[in-house]
């Protein structure tokens, strides 16, 4: 005869698949998941591409729908692994969502038609050229997923294989449908979608800011913005930390502008200057290392 579960330890399951699930979840918040979009969210960079099947594949087009854009390769193990929930999401939400496709691949063409006929991929399916994946960010990890609401907006941005209860959260969210003992959160973004947005950014990853006075960190930022990595990104270096965590030369740049500052006599003030600019407004916390 099998042994009932202890009510204890079903809660522990429970609690342990929440935290899987949902990475916004904290047990300091009675234990409620959550799901995090942007508080103002800036329009996605639209294009006009050709599908495998012929046909147009564009965001106008579905414009009214949620949008979950998944740029992925057919070469990427934890890509091929997510087709097949983002299938049955498709089908399920039909009618409301559209998941577009975009392959980052360098095989040709009869290779990546040979794996979609595989997985029975039942949405749009087109090449990313480079210039589309500069405009998002240039994909610094696959699969890499875009959620656009209804008014064709990022609000979400998933690196990595998520599970697919999060995506379908967050789209019934988007839809006005019910989700459940789930929380929605609101954050601004600061790099973490759109890389240009990295200048409202107030703590970037790996950045030791603690020693600055207030004003020295303003100016601290200001350089972050204003020099560009020469680590061959193309990036400033505020840019380059929030893309690539893991390079040593913005992580470097970095830490001989702030023992600069920090050795600096604090400069002063001329009679009748103005006052230093305020401090920008708080940033979230940085997302989770993206997975590869």
């Amino acid at each position: 005869m099998r042994r009932a579960l202890h009510p204890r330890f079903v809660l522990f399951l429970i609690t342990s698949l929440l935290l899987c699930f949902f990475p916004s979840f904290s047990a300091a918040q009675d234990q409620q998941p959550a799901i995090r979009f942007v508080r103002n969210p800036d329009p996605a960079p639209d294009f006009k591409l050709i599908g495998l099947d012929g046909k147009p594949v564009t965001l106008a087009d579905s414009h009214g729908k949620v949008i979950l854009l998944n740029f992925w390769a057919t070469w990427c193990g934890p890509c091929r692994a997510e087709l097949y929930d983002l299938i049955d999401l498709q089908a399920k939400y039909k009618d409301r969502l559209q998941i577009l496709s975009l392959i980052v691949d360098d095989d040709d063409s009869a290779t990546i038609q040979a794996v979609v006929e595989k997985y029975g991929i039942n949405y749009p399916v087109a090449l990313a050229p480079n210039e589309i994946r500069l405009q998002y960010g240039g994909i610094a990890a696959l699969p890499t997923s875009f959620v656009l609401d209804t008014e064709g907006r990022i609000v979400q941005k998933h690196e990595g294989l998520r599970d697919p209860r999060l995506y379908e959260t967050e789209i019934r969210a988007l839809l006005g449908l019910p989700i459940g003992n789930v929380r929605v959160e609101t954050f601004d973004d600061t790099g973490q979608i759109f890389i240009k947005n990295a200048v409202r950014a107030t703590e970037l990853p790996g950045v030791d800011l603690s020693k600055l006075t207030p004003e020295q960190k303003i100016v601290a930022l200001h350089k972050f913005n204003a020099e560009g990595c020469n680590c061959g990104c193309q990036y400033t270096l505020a840019q380059c930390r929030i893309y690539d965590r893991n390079c040593q030369s913005s992580r470097a740049a970095t830490e001989k502008i702030i023992a600069a500052l920090a050795h600096s006599a604090p400069a002063k003030s001329e009679p009748g200057s103005p006052p230093p600019p305020p401090a920008l407004s708080a940033s979230p916390p940085t997302s989770e290392k993206p997975l590869e």
